[in-house]
């Protein structure tokens, strides 16, 4: 799941999916107005994000809405900030 987590943060498109997830939940449409690409570009980043765990979806009638998954993030920096004070101890 990290190699996964890691994969997604690596593209700057995603990156910005997630700034932009960061206010609230939007959906797929409302996403896609902040790029110039098309929907089946914009999906494969969606879908890059959720194999990793970063967002999670709901649909809504017609609409498939985005969240970002917090929790996640959490794991990560509570690993690079492990990792961070292993180094520092052994200075």
């Amino acid at each position: 799941m990290l190699q996964d987590t890691l994969k997604a943060l690596s593209d700057p498109t995603r990156r910005k999916i997630l700034e932009l997830l960061k206010k609230g939940q939007l959906s797929a449409g409302e996403i896609g107005e902040h790029f110039d690409m098309t929907g089946a570009t914009l999906s494969h980043h969606l879908s890059i994000l959720k194999k990793a765990g970063l967002v999670d979806d709901s649909k809504k009638g017609t609409f498939v809405y985005y969240e970002i998954n917090t929790s996640v993030m959490e794991d990560i920096l509570t690993w690079i900030t492990g990792l961070m004070g292993e180094k520092k101890d052994e200075i």
